[in-house]
């Protein structure tokens, strides 16, 4: 049986900002960082999963609205205006999980 990981607010931010980083830094491609954490939610012990995904949310919510900040904080300077906005003008979007399932088992 394998061993429950820890739920703390500290623990999910650390997994959820790795994973980031892994993303950011070329380490994982979208699909294994999907892969983790689904690996990473199926190590949770189901009657801690509510406040899994509350912490989960709470930092992406978190995080996009850093993001946010990073990009509209950009705009003031003049240096970056001649920059070539990214190809996608959408913004970031965090899909809420509403429902527990959606993790519960690896695809």
């Amino acid at each position: 049986m394998p061993q429950e990981v820890s739920i703390s607010y500290q623990a999910v931010k650390s997994k959820v900002y790795k994973l980031i980083d892994a993303l950011v830094e070329g380490g994982k491609t979208e699909a294994e960082v999907q892969e983790s954490m689904r690996r990473w939610w199926s190590l949770i012990h189901p009657a801690d999963r509510p406040v899994a995904q509350k912490y989960v949310l709470m930092v992406l919510r978190k995080s996009n609205a850093s993001l946010g900040a990073m990009s509209e904080g950009l705009v003031v300077f003049k240096e970056f205006k001649a920059v070539r906005e990214p190809a996608s003008e959408k913004p970031p979007k965090l899909h809420p999980v509403t429902n527990q399932s959606q993790f519960s088992s690896p695809i």
